[in-house]
């Protein structure tokens, strides 16, 4: 039986992401920047909550941890690299592990860029990606402590995944993204279709993530950088692909 994947709205754009096994009855969390609309989830579902997966240490992914620990004994897992910002940790990861998680295995991928120490959780069986404020819905994370060339080498291992895989992210940036994403390819027909789409979901008050990889490589600028026709579109022809990634991550920032 598949995982069921309950997409939660928390604080103001964040989101928090339920994993559900209807045959254990166990529950894992993705994130955890509030503790009451999750609490709710789950009592409004009857699920316990055994397992909570970090994926760094800002406060709007991390607040509602203790909280829903002490409600329910939930085990926390996170990045050793991060473990001296993070909650307490039950087991600290690094890129290579494969733990599991609700029966089925999680790969730890580094994608170091937003925040040196980030991670994001790869399930393959399950066809998802928790990608945080990594790789986001036509979007990365803004640059806070790592490198462009960093952020760069943690998109490429994110864009290599089967591209079926659906992008779980953690912030409702979509809208803002599309525009911007318009100003590096306007006349990018797949992007100009999915901001459309994005624009109708929004005014209908509807999520605009999970994504899926392949809508990312065929829209999101940021996986496109190395691209002939972006780096033309950005006057940067024959330029080094992570110098285009930082000038198009430079604009945004800007935007």
């Amino acid at each position: 039986m598949p995982l069921e994947l309950v997409t939660l709205p928390c604080l103001a754009d964040n989101y928090a992401y339920l994993l559900h096994n209807a045959v254990t009855g166990q529950t894992a969390l993705v994130d955890a920047p509030e503790d009451f609309p999750i609490q709710r989830a789950l009592e409004e579902r009857g699920w316990r909550l055994d397992l909570i997966l970090l994926t760094h240490h800002h406060w709007d992914h991390i607040d509602g941890v203790e909280p829903l620990r002490a409600a329910y004994g939930a085990k926390v897992i996170g990045a050793a690299a991060d473990a001296h910002r993070l909650p307490k940790l039950d087991l600290a990861v690094k890129e290579g592990d494969v733990i599991e998680v609700l029966g089925e295995p999680a790969h730890v991928i580094d994608v170091s860029g937003h925040t040196v120490g980030h991670i994001a959780f790869y399930m393959p069986d399950a066809g998802l990606v928790f990608t945080a404020d990594s790789l986001m819905a036509l979007g990365c994370g803004r640059l806070f402590e790592g490198t462009p060339a960093q952020m760069w080498q943690s998109l490429l291992k994110l864009r290599a995944l089967p591209p079926e895989t659906v992008v779980c992210s953690g912030h409702e940036y979509s809208a803002g993204n599309a525009r911007f994403a318009l100003t590096i390819e306007p006349g990018n027909a797949a992007l100009r279709a999915r901001a459309e789409e994005i624009a109708a979901q929004r005014g209908r008050g509807e999520a605009t993530v999970p994504s899926r990889l392949s809508e990312e490589i065929a829209t999101n600028p940021f996986l496109r950088a190395d691209l002939p026709e972006v780096k033309a579109a950005v006057g940067l022809q024959g330029a080094e692909d992570a110098a285009v990634f930082a000038h198009i991550r430079a604009r945004k920032d800007k935007f």
